[in-house]
């Protein structure tokens, strides 16, 4: 038997009244979720431990079947992973997003969405000016970076920059154990790239300059249990961001790389279900499916991209994936997206998730409702702990 996880990021949400109080997510035409749910078992998941922050790490984590109460440790340690950076046993990892800001307010959490190429020659800068003994700077994929502190601190508090769009950024610096180092360190970066190149024919073509580096989601290297070892399964994961790549090399799973995957909007979709329906076809039992885009979506505030997001998830994965199942003996499917990125809010919310469970050889008629936001109060499956999905998924 085979198994697909299919995580659309953040793909769930509120009801907006642009669309006459739908949701995104209700409002995109999904002709083949649809039928497929009309086959499959629909309920809703908490992925989330209730206090704990809905981010990707912490819910991809649950989803992977691992406890985010017992194995989690930050986010820059598990994109740390992804990226091959080195951390001894007291290196912190943070996560280092590279922002646009007027140096009073948080303009762009994403700088525009600046490419992998710009953002690697202004991290380079960052290194060569303020990295040190102490503190190194690695480049990773578009905004995404990180910064490890030799034998430093995680008592402190730090802020997602997504969490903090067009607000004054004074109110949500680092705050505890030598905060003042930190907050240093960001601020002598925004002296660094403000003027830089890079950033002056950003803003010559109207886009956001990667003008600052934000630091947060610091942490140690995280230690959790070899996936085969727990379900004697081959895995492999395939996604365009290092958080869940970090996860799937945390768990000793196999890390497939996706020509054209971006973790945006224009990522290569059907490439990533080919790809991993191409797996299953060889030695690789279960893998995870990670698309970024609805998220990133939600984060921007845009309903025109969560909606196209969304049908070209449809449009392109969905078909590919089944057609591919028919190819191999026997699947089970499971689909939910890890967390809700309300384009009203422009950030994660706390809450269940809708799932979709199917099984190629034992179709589900008894749910009966869609798959999408409808489930969470129609749903008579209801799962208080996302770590169980693993077990559901496997039929354990």
């Amino acid at each position: 038997m085979k198994y697909i996880c299919f995580v659309p990021d953040g793909m769930s949400d509120l009801p907006v009244s642009e669309l006459d109080g739908l949701t995104p997510w209700q409002a995109a035409k999904t002709p083949n979720l649809d039928k497929l749910a009309q086959d499959s078992l629909v309920g809703s998941v908490l992925t989330v431990p209730s206090g704990m922050y809905p981010g990707s790490d912490v819910a991809n984590m649950s989803i992977m079947g691992y406890d985010p109460r017992k194995y989690y440790t930050g986010r820059g340690p598990i994109e740390a992973v992804a990226m091959g950076v080195p951390l001894d046993s007291k290196d912190v990892a943070f996560r280092c997003s590279l922002i646009s800001t007027d140096g009073e307010r948080l303009l762009d959490y994403s700088s525009g969405h600046i490419s992998t190429e710009e953002a690697t020659e202004l991290i380079a800068v960052v290194e060569d000016k303020l990295g040190s003994r102490e503190f190194k700077f690695y480049p990773g994929v578009q905004y995404r970076h990180i910064m490890a502190w030799r034998n430093g601190s995680i008592d402190l508090k730090t802020v997602p920059p997504h969490d903090i769009q067009d607000k004054e950024i004074a109110e949500y610096l680092p705050t505890g154990e030598h905060d003042e180092i930190l907050r240093q360190l960001m601020f002598d970066s925004l002296d660094l790239l403000d003027n830089h190149p890079v950033n002056r024919r950003r803003r010559d073509l109207g886009k956001q300059p990667g003008n600052m580096i934000w630091l947060w989601g610091q942490g140690y290297a995280p230690n959790i249990p070899n996936f085969f070892r727990l379900h004697q399964k081959q895995g492999a994961v395939i996604t365009a961001v290092d958080v869940v790549r970090g996860l799937g090399r945390a768990a000793g799973l196999k890390i497939i790389e996706v020509p054209g995957a971006t973790g945006y909007i224009d990522t290569n979709y059907l490439g990533k279900a080919q790809y991993t329906v191409n797996a299953l076809k060889g030695d690789v039992d279960y893998v995870y499916l990670h698309i970024e885009a609805p998220d990133e979506s939600g984060h921007e505030g845009s309903i025109e991209h969560k909606i196209r997001s969304i049908e070209d998830i449809d449009r392109y994965v969905i078909p590919a994936i089944i057609d591919g199942m028919q190819k191999v003996d026997h699947v089970r499917l499971l689909i939910l997206p890890d967390h809700a990125t309300p384009v009203s809010l422009k950030t994660h919310k706390e809450g269940p998730v809708p799932f979709l469970l199917y099984d190629s050889s034992a179709p589900n008629h008894v749910s009966n409702i869609p798959f999408n936001e409808i489930a969470l109060d129609e749903a008579r499956t209801t799962i208080d702990d996302g770590t169980d999905l693993i077990g559901l998924l496997l039929n354990h």
